[in-house]
């Protein structure tokens, strides 16, 4: 069985996890939870991070520390995992969905520009898979009509634009740590925000609104979002890592274009001043019959794959019958393949052939 993903654990987890336990320090306090932030910062280029207990938090503590309440919009791709729609839902705010870009999957700057309302407060830029929106359109936009922007960056650690680090555009920057994510701490995720003073609110609320001068008093409605000693020790040696794991992927990348080469699918392209690093390596075939048929096959050769994320406003509980025409189309036709740091080029080979020969019994018939 070759699995759609695996976490890349090759570096110092276990001896860091051991200090943890050695000194009992294992819960939200703990040496390690500063060291991972400080860390964090640095390699985005960051003033500041705050971990929290998964991506989704990192989300919602975002949104709530920048104040989205009842009655405001956030423009969202329709194209991403729900959590980004469910968290915007989760702070009384409304979602609008934009369609995507059918060169690169990323939200359509200019579909967002038709979106937007005087209800509208911010817009939610998603990297898709590890590629970059288009930044420069985004913040144009976010600084023409005074909104805020917000990254959702849970694929994208390592990403750039412009030789700068996604999540550090906008009003606030949102990572995942998830076990299948670049870097991993199990569960866990972070947050960046621009403003210092939100960045302290952040920090604020995702600890229960202690007071920082009274012993258990808590001073606003806030929230548990903490991350553990024990996540951040992984997450410090998995950011040790990083540059090394970036690579790896970004060379699976290579080998999947070199061995589809001439065949009707495509990987997800990296484009002009983007640095894209392959969360999963994702593919696009002409058709959803032909997108069936390759899983098919490759299920049958014990190979995982997973679909594109369905759009988001044919989910039960956010639908709605707005028409996004490419967003469709690219779910229908996609799928991730596997996209693990520790796969070999033989196994990339073996998975391109299966394909190839797919598409060969296909021209047969």
């Amino acid at each position: 069985m070759i699995p759609v993903y695996q976490p890349f654990l090759f570096g110092r987890e276990k001896e860091y996890v051991n200090e943890c336990l050695d000194t009992t320090w294992i819960s939200s306090r703990g040496s390690f939870i500063s060291r991972f932030e400080e860390a964090f910062a640095k390699y985005v280029g960051s003033l500041h991070a705050t971990t929290v207990c998964n991506g989704t938090v990192a989300l919602h503590l975002a949104m709530a520390a920048l104040g989205l309440k009842a009655g405001d919009e956030v423009i969202v791709p329709s194209l991403t995992y729900i959590a980004t729609v469910n968290t915007v839902l989760q702070t009384g705010a409304s979602v609008v969905y934009a369609d995507s870009l059918a060169n690169g999957w990323n939200i359509d700057p200019e579909d967002v520009r038709k979106k937007i309302t005087p209800k509208t407060k911010a817009v939610m830029a998603v990297h898709l898979y590890g590629l970059p929106c288009d930044m420069d359109a985004l913040t144009a936009i976010c600084k023409e009509h005074n909104l805020l922007l917000i990254e959702d960056c849970a694929e994208a650690f390592g990403t750039l634009y412009k030789g700068r680090h996604v999540g550090t555009f906008g009003d606030a920057g949102t990572f995942s740590f998830f076990g299948n994510k670049t870097i991993t701490t199990g569960e866990g995720g972070m947050v960046v925000m621009r403003d210092p003073a939100m960045h302290e609110r952040a920090a604020h609320l995702k600890n229960q609104g202690v007071s920082k001068t009274r012993e258990y008093w808590h001073d606003a409605l806030a929230y548990n979002y903490r991350m553990t000693n024990i996540q951040a020790a992984i997450g410090l040696a998995q950011i040790e890592q990083a540059e090394g794991i970036i690579a790896k992927k970004r060379q699976l990348a290579t080998w999947y274009r070199e061995g589809l080469a001439g065949l009707p699918i495509s990987i997800q392209p990296e484009l002009d001043d983007c640095f894209h690093t392959y969360w999963m390596c994702s593919a696009l075939t002409e058709t959803t019959e032909h997108r069936n048929g390759v899983r098919a096959a490759l299920k049958v050769a014990g190979i995982e794959t997973r679909p594109l994320f369905p759009p988001a406003h044919t989910m039960p509980h956010c639908a709605s019958d707005i028409d996004l025409p490419i967003a469709v189309k690219l779910s229908a036709c996609g799928m991730n393949l596997p996209s693990y740091p520790a796969l070999t080029q033989e196994q990339v080979t073996q998975i391109c052939a299966v394909i190839r020969t797919y598409f060969t019994n296909q021209t047969k018939a």
